[in-house]
Formats: structure tokens, C-alpha cells, sequence
């Protein structure tokens, strides 16, 4: 029988978030990214960035999570880490192109990345990170949240509007090598 849960990274997941992202976004990505943009991305690089944002996190208010799947097999316990989910007080990365920081913003969150590999999705996988997520940031008197998505991700865009998100009115577009890849961002009371 399989059980999931979330707990907060340890140091020694960074290397396999950097898998998932990498995995995910060569998946989920692969008609929204250019291609040799996606063959390019070093999975070593991104494994010391999450190592980073693990180990010496900006702030209190900054975390990661992972979702776990576990299986008991043979008298054995298997444990699979299968996404994550970063977040952190609103700042500049959560800003469209024509939005100034107002401090009115202290109380927001924002997801920065959520993941689940598409292996191991309709799981729950992204529920549990996402009610995890929820729960710190109302411990830590967060009173709504935003998340950037492409417009081309219908299925990130339907995970947050079943769950209760919705677009705030703010797009930007990342520029991928030349290339402009529109994003829209959602947002939700606590």
C-alpha cells in the first residue's frame, strides 16, 4: 500500500529535486520551452541552487518542501521523493514587469516552484504540498498567496483554480533565449 506525505527538505534532496525539475519541465515544458534551452540545463547547477535554498534560505518565511510516496514492500519500507513546492514572502520575482513593491504586499506569499513528476502524478502528490504550503504560511500570518504559471500549462492553471486560485489580472512574459513565453499569475485569500 502506498502512503504519501510532506515533510521539509533535507540538504540531501537537493540532488533529486534537481531530477524532478529537470524531468518535469523536459515533460510538462517541452512545447512551452525551447528544446535545446531544456537539453541545456545543468542538473548538477540546479541541485546546488536547491542545496542552497535548503541550507541557507533567505528567511524563516522561506521553505522547501517535497512530497514523499512510500511502499511497503516485502516486509521493506520504499520512500520516493516525487515533487516539491518552494515558497516565500512576496518580492520581486513575484512582480509583473509594470508592478512597483508597496509594502502592502508584506503579508503575501508566493510559490516560486511546485512540482510533481508527471510519473507519479494524480496522486495527491500536489494537494498535500500545496495544503503543507497553506498551513506554514498561515502559521506565519501570511493572508493570501500568488503563483506564476504559463499560459500554455492548462493543467497547473486547472490545479490551482480547483483549488481555489484565480488569475489576479497580472501577466509577464520570460524571455527564453529570444524566445517570450507568456505566464499569468493566480492568487488566494488564507
Amino acid at each position: 500500500m502506498a502512503v504519501g506525505f510532506v515533510r521539509p527538505a533535507r540538504p540531501d534532496d537537493a540532488g533529486e529535486i534537481a531530477r524532478i525539475q529537470l524531468a518535469t519541465w523536459r515533460v510538462a515544458y517541452r512545447r512551452v520551452l525551447p528544446k535545446h534551452v531544456l537539453d541545456e540545463i545543468d542538473e548538477a547547477f540546479l541541485a546546488q541552487r536547491w542545496l542552497d535554498a535548503v541550507t541557507t534560505p533567505p528567511s524563516a518565511r522561506h521553505r522547501v518542501l517535497v512530497a514523499v510516496e512510500q511502499n511497503a514492500v516485502e516486509q521493506a519500507v520504499q520512500e520516493y521523493v516525487v515533487g516539491f513546492a518552494a515558497s516565500g514572502p512576496f518580492d520581486d520575482g513575484a512582480l509583473a514587469a509594470d508592478e512597483d513593491h508597496t509594502p502592502d504586499r508584506e503579508n503575501v506569499a508566493a510559490i516560486t516552484d511546485m512540482l510533481v513528476e508527471p510519473r507519479w502524478g494524480r496522486r495527491g502528490h500536489g494537494s498535500r504540498l500545496l495544503a503543507a504550503s497553506v498551513d506554514l504560511w498561515r502559521g506565519d500570518k501570511f493572508d493570501s498567496a500568488v503563483c506564476w504559471a504559463f499560459d500554455a500549462d492548462a493543467a497547473t492553471r486547472k490545479f490551482l483554480t480547483s483549488a481555489g486560485w484565480a488569475p489576479d489580472g497580472a501577466t509577464r512574459a520570460l524571455d527564453v533565449d529570444d524566445l517570450l513565453v507568456p505566464q499569468l499569475r493566480l492568487h488566494t485569500t488564507l
